[in-house]
């Protein structure tokens, strides 16, 4: 019997709108990790600036002052090897690697603003044959859940504006392996791997490929 498998990709983006630091994940069904990949993207950081929001105080996680510590952080994990520089074409032969070997399905919390973003930077997920939204997918099974929505309230874990419960790969995750999580820390690899492979894991639980990819369109 042919195993299912998934790729789960995330990045984060710098102002001109590329992709600064790229992380994917392969997943099987039960979750467990078979292949990762996590790089900056040579060309784009450190060349453009991180984005970051000027409008916003000081305090907030994409206010310009915190893009400066984030840089930081970064070449931290250079210097600790954590992290190595690639440049897109070898990210791409990464990827292409990994659909000869797997056929995975792609998937991205929120996959439309990835796959731009990639797009930007000369990364092509379209060369995966099968793919869903994992943040639609999410928002329509767990984000609809009373002890879901109860969760968030009594983490405050609601939007600013509205006060209504988040639906963010962050509030998704801590939900399901506990509050004590730490705070997702907005890096590729990181994101993918500990934060939204845990929601794929657990949509998997009980949906079929069929029907998560429904589900993510």
């Amino acid at each position: 019997m042919k195993r299912h498998h998934y790729i789960i990709v995330d990045s984060e983006t710098t102002r001109r709108q590329t992709v600064a630091d790229f992380g994917a994940v392969v997943v099987g069904r039960d979750g467990r990790i078979v292949e990762q990949f996590g790089a900056l993207v040579f060309g784009h950081f450190g060349k453009f600036d991180l984005f970051a929001d000027p409008a916003l105080p000081d305090s907030a996680f994409w206010s310009e002052q915190s893009a400066q510590r984030r840089m930081k952080n970064y070449h931290a994990m250079i210097d600790s090897g954590e992290r190595s520089i690639s440049s897109p074409a070898l990210i791409q032969q990464w990827l292409w690697g990994v659909n000869q070997r797997y056929q995975p399905t792609l998937t991205a919390y929120n996959l439309a603003f990835d796959f731009g973003k990639c797009r930007n930077t000369r990364i092509n997920l379209g060369i995966f044959s099968r793919s869903f939204c994992l943040m639609k997918a999410a928002k329509k099974v767990i984000g609809i859940r009373a002890d879901y929505q109860q969760f968030c309230y009594d983490q405050d874990l609601l939007t600013k504006k509205k006060r209504k419960p988040q639906m963010t790969a962050d509030a998704m995750a801590k939900f399901i392996i506990g509050n004590d999580l730490a705070d997702e820390p907005h890096t590729a690899l990181e994101d993918a791997r500990d934060y939204e492979r845990a929601i794929l894991a657990h949509l998997l639980k009980t949906l079929t490929r069929q029907q998560i990819m429904e589900l993510g369109q």
